[in-house]
């Protein structure tokens, strides 16, 4: 299993709009460029998240991106959902009952139970993290003095 990155932009482009004071937003191109995106997929990953309400799209000259919900209420698991969708991580291809020369049946996969139950566990974790708490942990002395800057790179690029 490997999560595409689209996933892992779209984390840090919410923390990024999580930095904002209120009414200011982050235009995309400045987003993308701070976190190494093409601007073009980069778009179409905003427009996701702008569907799944977790930010909000302001137009106009002024225009840009900021939160629409609390950090706190905008799940790990959510901006997953967002850009990855809900479908399962595991798919059985029917390859035990090819082995043992069975009709495929979805009993056939011994794989099966183990799969949901690691997935369960796997989406358990994403839900337990907000942005909230994925913020206070960049905010840690571990990042101080990046935050800093990043902070300030923030207020420079932002939009009022």
């Amino acid at each position: 299993m490997q999560m595409k990155t689209g996933v892992e932009q779209s984390v840090y482009a919410v923390l990024l709009l999580n930095m904002l004071p209120d009414k200011a937003v982050l235009h995309s191109e400045v987003i993308s460029g701070q976190i190494g995106a093409s601007p073009t997929y980069f778009q179409k990953l905003l427009r996701k998240l702008v569907s799944a309400d977790l930010i909000t799209s302001v137009p106009g000259v002024k225009g840009g991106f900021r939160l629409k919900k609390d950090p706190e209420d905008i799940r790990v698991y959510d901006i997953y959902v967002a850009i990855e969708g809900q479908q399962s991580l595991y798919s059985p291809s029917g390859i035990l009952s090819d082995v043992l020369e069975l009709e495929y049946d979805d009993r056939c996969c011994v794989l099966g139970e183990l799969m949901e139950e690691a997935e369960e566990s796997w989406k358990a974790v994403l839900k337990r993290e907000t942005i909230a708490s994925l913020a206070e942990q960049v905010e840690s002395d571990r990042f101080v003095n990046h935050v800093t800057d990043l902070k300030k790179w923030v207020e420079e690029n932002m939009v009022v």
